[in-house]
């Protein structure tokens, strides 16, 4: 059959390896044929790739698939797939639920997708959750930015975080071999990508299941070894990485970041609470006690480094003193970006069938609380930024003020100021900071420093 003139439709829910995988399936499709379609009601195979972390991202999937599902009455070509995290949750039982589905397929299965589509064309309803080994990829990502890139080091989870549902979704660790990552990023570097995010759902975690050395016959038995090996790829001019897990967060690592120049001075460290017993309950294996000692030991090596973090409210049996520990420790830090949720019962995970449930009423009204007291310090952290002189690489048009560009500080801070995107786009940009909000800044442009590949 061909498909030269078909279109697809991805819409993406969750996380920063959701739209990762997304970029990579998208590249799959159109290596098939398959053009691009901003509005999936023109669109001949609409993927939905799902996040399973809360109950709503779930329930907002269901209602866009039964939109689709009823056109596909109409138009029974209609190729309908729902990829990622409530794939590999739900499995068949998507399919008893949404019979009109096509393909039901894990995260795992993100670069199979061709050879899966292959047996749906020919007639096949197809559910791929089981566990792989996750194939090297190959295709090229369809990248939703010609400035900066995410690259994955590592995917799954051994965790068992007793709320949380992605190892039972993504499986378990899988790093890429250093010299596969250094590919992707030396190729990104000759494309003109300025910018790369290495990612993983407990980056720490990465080479525990490697055989430690590379071709060159390096020793390379983590991840503060990867960014070593990794911080010189011409071209690329700044590197983030996300996601840390306290338990495994070491001075090393942050020695590293301190000493390497491209590693952008910005830390994700989830802490989910800041009570002990809570921790304990949580399974995460350590204390808020080791917690602040990181953030400390990171501000004593980079004192203006940027702090974001993750943190629940309201899970099984927190009581109002157990949740002030919270709002302590968010007050004693003063993070830079703080994401906030209210604990949400997930299938399959223990803290899910514990009696000790609290009301939404609680939930909500300790993380209008939290919300608060966050945003202020969020506020209070971005008045440093007033008046100084900050480096900002340019990524696109302020779409509320044509005359501007925006990009990001190495804190990851977004920042808009004067500029015409033609000339700036991919740059990095001297900008004085003129103007200050909690999560902003506007500023004039001072120099453009022009990079060059090496």
């Amino acid at each position: 059959m061909t498909t030269s003139k078909r279109q697809y439709h991805i819409t993406t829910f969750g996380c920063q390896m959701n739209k990762a995988d997304s970029e990579r399936m998208a590249g799959v499709l159109e290596d098939m044929g398959f053009e691009w379609c901003q509005d999936p009601n023109n669109a001949d195979v609409i993927l939905y790739n799902t996040c399973t972390i809360r109950d709503n991202a779930e329930q907002k999937v269901y209602s866009y698939l039964g939109r689709q599902a009823k056109r596909k009455h109409d138009q029974p070509d209609l190729t309908l797939i729902v990829a990622g995290c409530v794939a590999q949750q739900e499995g068949e039982a998507l399919l008893r639920r949404v019979p009109e589905l096509d393909l039901v397929m894990g995260p795992q299965h993100a670069n199979r997708l061709k050879d899966l589509l292959e047996s749906v064309f020919e007639g096949n309803q197809v559910v791929a959750t089981e566990a792989v080994h996750i194939i090297e990829d190959i295709t090229q990502p369809r990248r939703d930015s010609t400035v900066t890139a995410w690259v994955n080091v590592i995917y799954g989870c051994n965790e068992r975080c007793t709320y949380c549902v992605v190892p039972n979704v993504r499986g378990v660790e899988q790093s890429r071999t250093p010299s596969a990552i250094r590919a992707e990023m030396e190729e990104l570097g000759r494309q003109g990508y300025k910018e790369i995010t290495l990612l993983g759902q407990n980056i720490d975690a990465y080479g525990r299941d490697l055989p430690g050395v590379t071709p060159e016959g390096r020793h390379l038995n983590n991840f503060t070894d990867l960014l070593y090996y990794v911080h010189d790829v011409p071209g690329i001019e700044r590197l983030r990485f996300a996601t840390s897990h306290p338990r495994y967060f070491t001075e090393r690592l942050i020695q590293a970041c301190a000493e390497l120049p491209k590693v952008c001075e910005h830390f994700h460290i989830p802490f989910q609470s800041g009570d002990n017993e809570l921790l304990k309950a949580m399974s995460r294996g350590y204390t808020h006690e080791k917690y602040r000692r990181i953030i400390d030991t990171i501000r004593r090596y980079m004192p203006d480094a940027s702090i974001s973090a993750d943190v629940i409210v309201g899970f099984p049996g927190e009581t109002e003193a157990q949740f002030e520990n919270t709002l302590k420790l968010v007050e004693d830090i003063g993070f830079d970006m703080l994401n906030t949720a209210a604990y949400s019962p997930r299938p399959g995970t223990p803290a899910a069938l514990w009696d000790n449930q609290l009301s939404e009423e609680i939930k909500s009204d300790r993380l209008q609380r939290l919300n608060h007291l966050g945003n202020l310090k969020v506020a209070e952290r971005s008045q440093r930024y007033f008046g100084r002189i900050e480096e900002v690489l340019v990524e696109d048009q302020n779409p509320k003020d044509q005359t501007q560009v925006m990009g990001r500080t190495g804190g990851n801070r977004l920042t808009f100021f004067n500029g015409n995107i033609q000339e700036l786009k991919g740059q990095l940009v001297k900008v004085k900071i003129t103007e200050v909000r909690p999560f902003s800044l506007t500023g004039e442009p001072v120099e453009v420093r022009q990079t060059v590949l090496q």
